[in-house]
């Protein structure tokens, strides 16, 4: 696997809005079928398909279409089986690097170097957004969204029912405030467990304890699983676990992500829930609740081990496929993302955009509380379980599974061990 560096420069998220110089490529010249591989459900694709709706109306002689991937869990099994049947798809919405890394060596991406020339595209986003989609000197993507993955959601009436009246900044605080919302019959982690997003802990706790030079390298290969950092990290999640933080294993390995967020942010059965942007969608657009009333983030607590101004981060981008048929709507959609109308559909449903064309000021409180902590952090670190190669991001999810059925020091050798094997034969 070719080797890219992941980490941002917190000019990535600089606040100047610039004077947005990229234009869409002329509208009466688009017409034609526009094909996008598309796996956003619930409010995330129901935003989508608004965006569409705008590109095409403001562009009527394109037909706009979304293949859908039919998978559970982890959509990129779906995606593949879509490329590698044949399909004819013009773009692909991608989030994962070494997805992209893959599809790039498989000669299924093209380059979109001309795209950011030909649009100003330097001018809306910051070179650090650029260089995240650049493979060997090449770019292959377009970046729309970005979120927080170190931000932990709650509802502040679950803390309040629990006596909490303050949010938890340190690691003791944090594990200090179970008991009391244990007394109130609330669990206080939801880790769904099921399929993925149980890593999303270890992850902030990676880059905590060791920084995002060490999680970097990791992804990379460069030290191995047994490294003391990555065992360092299951000690700490060892501790929360020993604090009785979450429900019993086998009900964490039933329990896929929107359950898990269902009980933390809907019904309150649960505390905290660590997860992704999307969450305020959901919360917002599903649920009903007010964003910065109903419920909030926070930020990963400190542990005071060095790195505690670091932070986990997704984001969202598009991806032009080698099938493209009609690439002039598709370069133009890419643009249409970043351009002021998008990124204000995209506020709407609780998201914010790297664009310098978004206008912030219509941020909500969760918006502009996640951005605030992405800006104040010194290192950013990209989601590792997304840059890991195929065989290795399973069999990680799936040590990670065995961890807390069985959160012992022998575990955290044999799983750190097991997890070595694997990434021995995953690079070149």
């Amino acid at each position: 696997m070719k080797s890219t560096r992941y980490r941002f420069a917190k000019t990535v998220l600089a606040g100047t809005v610039l004077s947005a110089a990229a234009g869409m490529a002329n509208a009466s010249a688009l017409s034609g079928d526009l094909v996008m591989i598309n796996w956003l459900g619930g409010a995330q694709g129901e935003m989508m398909q608004k965006l569409e709706d705008d590109f095409v109306a403001k562009n009527p002689d394109v037909n706009f279409r979304n293949i859908v991937p039919q998978a559970t869990g982890d959509a990129r099994g779906g995606i593949r089986q879509v490329i590698l049947g044949g399909e004819q798809a013009d773009l692909l919405i991608n989030t994962w690097p070494a997805f992209r890394q893959e599809l790039v060596d498989a000669d299924l991406l093209l380059p979109v170097d001309d795209v950011w020339q030909e649009n100003g595209l330097d001018e809306v986003l910051s070179g650090a957004w650029r260089d995240l989609s650049v493979i060997d000197g090449s770019n292959y993507g377009v970046t729309y969204t970005f979120g927080d993955r170190s931000g932990i959601w709650y509802r502040t009436d679950t803390l309040e029912k629990a006596g909490i009246s303050a949010e938890p900044e340190t690691w003791d605080e944090f594990k200090a405030t179970f008991a009391p919302l244990l007394e109130n019959d609330i669990t206080p982690m939801s880790v769904p467990a099921k399929v993925w997003a149980h890593a999303e802990w270890f992850e902030s706790l990676l880059i905590r304890v060791a920084g995002v030079e060490t999680a970097t390298k990791l992804a990379n290969h460069e030290i191995p699983w047994t490294d003391d950092a990555v065992k360092t990290a299951l000690r700490k999640w060892q501790e929360l676990l020993q604090a009785n933080c979450c429900d019993e294993p086998n009900t964490m390995l039933a329990t896929d992500w929107d359950n898990s967020v269902d009980a933390a942010l809907k019904t309150g059965d649960s505390a905290y829930v660590l997860m992704g942007m999307w969450l305020n969608t959901r919360a917002n657009q599903e649920y009903g609740e007010t964003p910065g009333e109903d419920y909030t983030i926070m930020q990963f607590p400190a542990l005071g081990m060095g790195h505690d101004d670091t932070s986990m981060v997704d984001a969202k981008e598009l991806n032009l496929l080698s099938t493209v048929k009609n690439k002039e709507a598709a370069t133009a959609f890419m643009v249409y993302l970043l351009s002021a109308d998008a990124t204000a559909i995209m506020t709407e449903y609780g998201l914010a955009s790297p664009s310098a064309n978004a206008d912030t000021s219509l941020y909500d409180p969760v918006i502009a509380k996640s951005v605030e902590e992405v800006s104040n952090a010194k290192s950013l670190q990209f989601v590792l379980g997304d840059l890991l190669p195929g065989d290795l991001g399973g069999e990680y999810r799936v040590q990670l599974q065995k961890f807390l059925q069985d959160p012992s020091d022998e575990t955290i050798d044999a799983v750190t061990a097991a997890l070595e094997k694997v990434a021995a034969d995953a690079y070149p």
